[in-house]
């Protein structure tokens, strides 16, 4: 939203950041073999490992530069951008390592890289941090800011002064509004006045510092659009238009460039790139885990169904995941078989007469969901994520239930945000789709984790689980 940084901020911050990265880089070579440990091949020279930061220092600023670190942040958030230093950093050693396996005259250090890594990615995350810290302390007090002028009136621009206004450490002032309500001029919006109307744009400029013009006209006054850009023509003030999508159910949008031209995403999945190999990872390893040290529990439940209600043990029912795709998600058998024989595909009931004696324990305590860690494992659900439901059902929820199709952006979960809040079983699906779409709005490794820990927390048994 607001301008680049200044060209000289812009070269002292790229200069620091590989003066830190050249300094991690020997002082790792120090730590290895300046004291006192071992070195059973003998200390390499000094001299090789600075003739390496001809490599490393040119890399590691076209990864920063293509990471975005030299791009504006001061609305990007502290986790965003330290995640970027590390990926960053991350590609860098493995190129390096690569690099450097070809040098078969000489040999580098595992342990200097690994402490390269390290000190690298700590150095440079604590100097930007503490930048961003002292720049935010200044704007907010009043210091480097930049000032807005907002032209459009209604709900639309009333949100985007409440996102300003939300991050004051952005240093980004509104210094009123232009609005063509006849009851607005006068008024104020969010607490900022209306100066005038939209046709008087060029003489509210004449009058107020502005750097930053904000379009944000309601869908009714688009066609206002045209006339006040060519009233901007002349006039030297960065112009950002926010487009009115409040009639439309987005999920994470975001906009593209396709050879010059714009495109707005609507319905993004976060889930993409490293995010998409970070959930999967995690999936991976705890599923794998999970099934490793629950299979004495899975081998007794087993046990107690084949000795109480005989054979199949497990059932294979069909539900929908990712993107719509369909898949045979496991359980252990809690229900008489053929249970939906006469009756159809219905939803269970308290005290459902077709559960067997064993079913009602397992269902209450969740332990018939357990089996569906083999469905994470193979990548048709994911640890946390949206519950998936059955094809059948969905076909009258998304007639019914405005955005439920939106929950199929990411994988289907074995709990959730909304599971975690006590909406499942035979509870409100308009506030379960809510809390599944706000999961995926603001989706993080982060979130998972919180939401597995509210699992483990308030236990696996529930009051709707029947």
């Amino acid at each position: 939203m607001l301008n680049r940084h200044g060209e000289v901020f812009r070269t002292l911050l790229g200069a620091s950041d590989l003066a830190l990265v050249a300094a991690s880089w020997l002082a790792a070579y120090g730590l290895r073999f300046r004291l006192g440990f071992d070195a059973p091949l003998g200390v390499p020279e000094f001299r090789s490992y600075v003739m390496l930061l001809a490599l490393i220092l040119p890399l590691w600023f076209v990864l920063f530069r293509a990471r975005g670190l030299y791009e504006a942040q001061r609305t990007s958030s502290l986790w965003r951008e330290s995640s970027q230093v590390f990926t960053a950093t991350a590609i860098g050693v493995g190129i390096l390592v690569v690099a450097t396996f070809f040098f078969r005259s000489y040999f580098y250090s595992r342990a200097v890289v690994l402490l390269f890594f390290a000190l690298s990615f700590v150095s440079v995350t604590s100097s930007r941090l503490t930048v961003r810290g002292i720049l935010r302390v200044l704007r907010r007090r009043g210091y480097n800011l930049r000032y807005a002028l907002i032209v459009g009136g209604g709900e639309l621009a009333g949100q985007v002064i409440e996102r300003i206004h939300a991050h004051r450490e952005a240093g980004l002032r509104v210094v009123g509004v232009l609005s063509d309500d006849p009851g607005r001029p006068g008024h104020t919006i969010v607490g900022v006045p209306v100066l005038a109307g939209t046709e008087q744009i060029k003489q509210v400029l004449q009058r107020h510092k502005v750097q930053q013009v904000l379009i944000a006209l309601p869908k009714e006054d688009a066609h206002r659009l045209e006339k006040i850009l060519a009233d901007l023509d002349d006039e030297t003030v960065s112009i950002r238009l926010v487009p009115d999508l409040l009639h439309v159910l987005t999920l994470r949008s975001s906009v593209e460039d396709l050879d010059g031209l714009p495109m707005i995403n609507l319905r993004e999945s976060p889930l993409v790139g490293w995010a998409a190999v970070g959930k999967r990872a995690l999936d991976i390893l705890a599923s794998g885990l999970a099934l490793l040290f629950a299979a004495p529990l899975l081998g007794a439940v087993a046990l107690a169904i084949q000795w109480t209600a005989g054979r199949p043990i497990l059932y294979a029912q069909e539900r929908m995941g990712l993107d719509g795709r369909v898949f045979r998600m496991m359980k252990f058998r809690t229900m008489v078989s053929d249970a939906e024989a006469e009756s159809g595909p219905v939803w269970t009931v308290p005290d459902d007469p077709r559960r067997t004696g064993l079913g009602g324990f397992l269902r209450r305590t969740s332990l018939d969901e357990l089996p569906q860690l083999w469905n994470v494992l193979r990548g048709d659900m994911s640890l946390v994520g949206p519950r998936p439901e059955r094809p059948v059902f969905i076909e009258q929820f998304r007639r019914e239930i405005p955005g439920y199709m939106l929950r199929h952006k990411v994988k289907a979960g074995l709990t959730g945000w909304a599971q975690v809040h006590g909406w499942r079983g035979n509870t409100s699906l308009h506030e379960r789709v809510e809390h599944d779409i706000y999961y995926i709005q603001n989706w993080s490794l982060g979130l998972d984790l919180q939401i597995l820990l509210m699992t483990l927390w308030h236990g696996l048994m529930h009051r709707n689980a029947y």
